[in-house]
């Protein structure tokens, strides 16, 4: 008995259902699995003293990306710390956007250890933070205890120039997180950000799923219609 025309086109719509789910789900997964890059870096610069973070002793880093025509989705920031002082407490690393040559904006606070006492390289990363080009930002480090009472140690390196990001060649300091005053940098860090996808980039992706659907689909219809002919003959010859 051949397949009936309501069988064919429930068989059909099942396999181009199948076909866009999976091909959602490849590029959906590719996208979440895409791995960042450290466009700017200056870990490796030759040290250069250190200064001292606190409650009263705000340090601004400032870095700019340059005209790359991308924008980026800040994925983390790495600090070089010395060993503290003291008993300092309360460690927290801000992201802000840029008044001209201070911070201007709070963006967002990034997530990671709160007590880098011990020194090191440590890891704090970020969420919801779309970075643009030709724009400046500025990494800015705190704590919840005064320097008085103990504080952490940022090591100071180098000035560095790459994928057209820059490190600027100064910081800003306050001590409460506004007024600030300028001074001869820079400290070490490194931004691991990921390129955001332009939309043109996802309507290309788009138009080939749709294309491969189409194809699959008329694939999977003249397999059915081969199935059909081949029932039909067995029914005849029975």
């Amino acid at each position: 008995m051949s397949l009936t025309l309501k069988n064919k086109k429930r068989i059909t719509m099942e396999k181009i259902i199948h076909i866009i789910l999976a091909g959602f789900g490849l590029f959906t997964a590719q996208l979440a699995n895409a791995q960042g890059t450290i466009y700017l870096s200056n870990l490796d610069s030759p040290s250069r003293g250190t200064g001292a973070v606190g409650s009263d002793a705000w340090i601004a880093q400032e870095f700019f990306i340059g005209n790359t025509g991308n924008s980026y989705q800040l994925n983390s920031i790495q600090l070089l710390m010395s060993q503290a002082t003291g008993s300092p407490s309360g460690f927290n690393v801000l992201f802000y956007s840029a008044n001209g040559r201070i911070p201007g904006s709070l963006l967002g606070s990034l997530s990671g250890p709160s007590d880098p006492s011990a020194g090191g390289i440590f890891t704090y990363t970020a969420s919801g933070l779309t970075l643009s080009s030709s724009t400046a930002y500025f990494i800015v480090l705190t704590s919840a205890t005064p320097v008085a009472n103990g504080s952490y140690i940022w090591n100071l390196g180098g000035f560095v120039y790459s994928n057209n990001w820059s490190v600027n060649a100064s910081y800003s300091s306050s001590t409460h997180g506004a007024d600030w005053a300028g001074f001869t940098g820079p400290y070490k860090f490194a931004v691991n950000a990921t390129v955001v996808p332009e939309p043109t980039t996802y309507a290309l992706v788009g138009l080939g799923l749709v294309c491969l659907t189409f194809w699959r689909a008329r694939k999977a219809f003249t397999i059915i219609k081969a199935m059909n002919r081949l029932c039909s003959m067995s029914s005849m010859t029975a």
